[in-house]
């Protein structure tokens, strides 16, 4: 692994630099990569913020959003980007299956990779690793990597501010997880100090709902919600003729699983629905009940205690009829 004095060394001129994150980026994958980025073309750095696909469009009006290169868009320009690198940063993820394609690609770069991520069980391709599972976004890693250690908090500026501050309040659900501890609501006052209008930030995210949406939220609310009092789970499910008729974008289904563990006496809420290739699921639990434990023995997934996702090669009800048989077996973790 690099030092940290030999990463200021490499830093102190010029590098051809890579940024990427996870498929489907939200709000902390964007708002790290573009906050990152924000710092190192400060540096002199030619730097290229690159996404393995698209993103919300609630995202796009990030500083300096105009200049990422989506991977499945333009892939000869990021593939040569990629090859080209000195150094590639790899934002909120650990593991090269995240990025699709492109892992294959970073993998095979002669490039030193950088890793600033916060989920559990690090895949070991990296030469520099800023890790930690007790933060609640790589955005607040990404503040920590400049202003601790670097030691170049006199480059933080606005933009950089805006761009982690949105990491940081999406997720930790607007400061409202057990992550958000005193020292990333210290962060938070940094970077409103700094210029983050927090106000707008959450405005832009929040507030910015198409009504396709609005009306697939209702449909999914009223119609797919199923309740399973004697396990204290929510189940939504979604077919793919459903996302074609309300013309589903990307961000559209971003924070639904939310409304159903918002359900007074619901531990376990889960996001079932159905994409073109797999079936994906998103899971949200309160207090200790872990389910990334639920994804990563029988989803082929994993992430964080509390919230985390998978994938299912069977088909919709199939995949439905799985996880609701698991469940007696958490019955007694349920019940707590």
């Amino acid at each position: 692994m690099l030092s940290v004095p030999e990463l200021k060394s490499l830093l102190a001129t010029p590098q051809k630099i890579v940024i990427t994150t996870h498929h489907k980026p939200d709000g902390d994958a964007m708002g790290s990569s573009l906050g990152l980025y924000a710092y190192l073309i400060q540096k002199g750095h030619h730097v290229t913020v690159i996404t393995p696909t698209d993103y919300p469009y609630f995202l796009h009006w990030l500083p300096n959003n105009s200049d990422v290169i989506i991977y499945t868009e333009q892939q000869e320009k990021a593939a040569q980007l990629v090859a080209d690198a000195a150094m590639i940063f790899c934002l909120d993820f650990n593991n090269l299956s995240r990025i699709n394609e492109l892992g294959e690609l970073v993998r095979a770069s002669s490039a030193l990779k950088l890793m600033i991520d916060h989920h559990l069980d690090p895949e070991d391709f990296d030469d520099y690793r800023h890790w930690s599972i007790n933060a609640c976004a790589a955005a607040q890693l990404v503040y920590d990597f400049i202003v601790n250690e670097l030691e170049d908090g006199e480059f933080m500026n606005k933009d950089i501010a805006t761009c982690l501050y949105t990491g940081i309040m999406t997720d930790s659900g607007s400061f409202r997880f057990p992550s958000a501890n005193a020292t990333v609501y210290r962060i938070a006052a940094d970077l409103i100090d700094l210029g983050a209008e927090h106000w707008k930030i959450h405005q832009l995210v929040y507030d910015n709902a198409t009504e396709n949406r609005l009306r697939f939220l209702g449909h999914c609310l009223s119609n797919k919600l199923e309740i399973i009092p004697e396990f204290h789970t929510a189940i939504i499910t979604v077919t793919k003729e459903e996302l074609k008729s309300f013309n589903i974008q990307t961000g559209d289904t971003e924070g639904i699983v939310n409304y159903a563990l918002s359900i007074n006496g619901i531990k376990l809420a889960a996001f079932i629905i159905e994409r073109t290739d797999k079936v994906k699921l998103s899971l949200r639990s309160t207090g200790d009940f872990p389910a990334n434990e639920i994804c990563k023995k029988y989803f082929n997934g994993g992430g964080h205690k509390n919230a985390a996702g998978g994938f299912s090669d069977e088909n919709l009800a199939d995949t439905v009829t799985t996880f609701k048989a698991l469940l007696p077996d958490y019955k007694v973790q349920l019940k707590q």
